[in-house]
């Protein structure tokens, strides 16, 4: 899998790529958990936890949900499935194989393979996981009507891929200084817990309150992804086009900071981890 052995063409090499690809996101799969059932099972149990938990926050404190008339716990859903895509591809990237890694001794392996394996193996247990939850929904409780699920789907990998872009400038500055960007991502997975707005909808945000939340892409993506879901919502203070802008730009942060670190990047920083 690892071997270096020279191709003939690009469509070869692009290839080999696709298949190093392949083979490290089942490591990273498997990684969270040797069994793969019970890593999936765990993430579930997560995700279904996530909701109970904002299920009974609105049952007893009397939150709102700003208007929308439909299903309630599709209303949360939508909130934590994206939540939990977003923040989920940002830990795994941050937490993928760096520079100085065993791992990047044997070629053609490299930080670019390590990051796409690490952001496609959690978008698969993600979107497993959604799949299954809904499912549950549909079958058990009653049924689940979506207005526009390709919309919907469409936020979800919006929020999935910008993610993966925050996830890698943090992974860009980790050599740097390992604990502080190990503490900054976790309060930007803190902060998100209120600024992503799962637990309202920006139509209901008094206008001078919007600015506070409107730099975060994951809070357009929720708020865009509500209005594909529900036929009388229509959002009026978010962007379906400023997350893509957002992501690009991080994407190209990213990689210019991972290109400098690689080039860089000493093995004697593996003693900061």
């Amino acid at each position: 899998m690892l071997s270096n052995k020279s191709q003939e063409n690009w469509f070869a090499s692009g290839f080999t790529v696709l298949e190093l690809i392949y083979h490290s996101a089942v490591r990273s799969v498997r990684k969270g958990h040797g069994n793969a059932i019970i890593g999936l099972m765990i993430n579930i149990s997560q995700t279904i936890l996530l909701v109970a938990v904002f299920y009974g926050m609105y049952l007893f404190i009397g939150f709102s949900t700003g208007g929308i008339r439909g299903d309630f716990m599709l209303y949360l859903m939508t909130g934590v499935f994206l939540f939990m895509c977003h923040i989920k591809a940002m830990g795994a990237v941050v937490s993928s194989e760096g520079p100085t890694s065993a791992m990047m001794k044997h070629a053609p392996m490299n930080t670019i393979v390590s990051i796409g394996a690490s952001a496609l193996g959690e978008l698969y247990v993600q979107v497993l996981s959604m799949l299954v939850v809904l499912f549950i929904y549909h079958a058990a409780w009653k049924p689940l009507v979506i207005h526009e699920p390709l919309g919907a789907i469409v936020m979800m990998l919006v929020s999935w891929f910008s993610g993966v872009t925050i996830g890698m400038i943090f992974l860009a500055a980790k050599p740097w200084a390992p604990q502080v960007v190990n503490l900054m991502s976790q309060i930007y997975s803190r902060v998100n817990m209120f600024a992503s707005g799962k637990m309202f909808v920006a139509n209901s945000l008094p206008h001078m309150v919007v600015p506070y939340f409107a730099w975060n892409p994951l809070f357009h993506s929720i708020d865009q992804a509500r209005g594909f879901a529900f036929i009388n919502y229509n959002p009026h203070y978010t962007s379906f086009l400023y997350p893509f802008a957002f992501s690009f730009a991080a994407l190209l942060i990213g990689l210019m900071g991972e290109f400098y670190t690689r080039r860089r990047a000493s093995l004697s920083w593996g003693a900061k981890h």
